[in-house]
């Protein structure tokens, strides 16, 4: 379980979380857990933990289902995790290969969409490397604009 580092503020600074992952969907429930504890200290609503839980496995599963193709057991999925005094980041981080939407009609791909409405920030960096998601969700004591583009 993470401890508190500083106190600053209504927000606690908490030790940072890294974990490597399988990029496998049996590991989303395990992450889920995981990602409960981490927020616990944070003592933030049960609709703000919902919200920042649901948009990590939401970018989880991009990676799973989208990154790594054809899958490999080695296939994984960083997550780096840390507060500052206004916000939660959570970094979410695979090493495949990012493929061009093919433009044809389906009933899926609203995930983005979905992560950007339930955080204050949504950024997504593709290259060479892998694809870089950083998510960011306002701490109740910070107004949604001070962490715009954060950090």
């Amino acid at each position: 379980m993470a401890e508190s580092t500083e106190t600053v503020g209504q927000g606690l600074l908490l030790e940072p979380l890294h974990r490597v992952w399988p990029a496998q969907a049996l590991q989303l429930a395990p992450l889920r857990r995981e990602m409960l504890r981490w927020l616990e200290p944070l003592a933030l609503s049960e609709d703000a933990e919902d919200d920042l839980v649901l948009a990590v496995n939401e970018a989880v599963s991009n990676c799973i289902e989208h990154a790594y193709r054809p899958a490999t057991v080695g296939d994984t999925v960083d997550i780096r995790c840390w507060t500052e005094p206004h916000a939660v980041f959570v970094e979410i981080v695979d090493h495949g290969r990012w493929r061009t939407p093919t433009g044809e009609p389906t009933r899926r791909g609203r995930g983005i969409v979905m992560m950007q409405r339930l955080m204050a920030s949504v950024e997504i960096h593709r290259d060479v490397g892998g694809t870089r998601v950083l998510l960011c969700h306002a701490l109740p004591s910070a107004p949604r604009s001070r962490v715009a583009g954060a950090p």
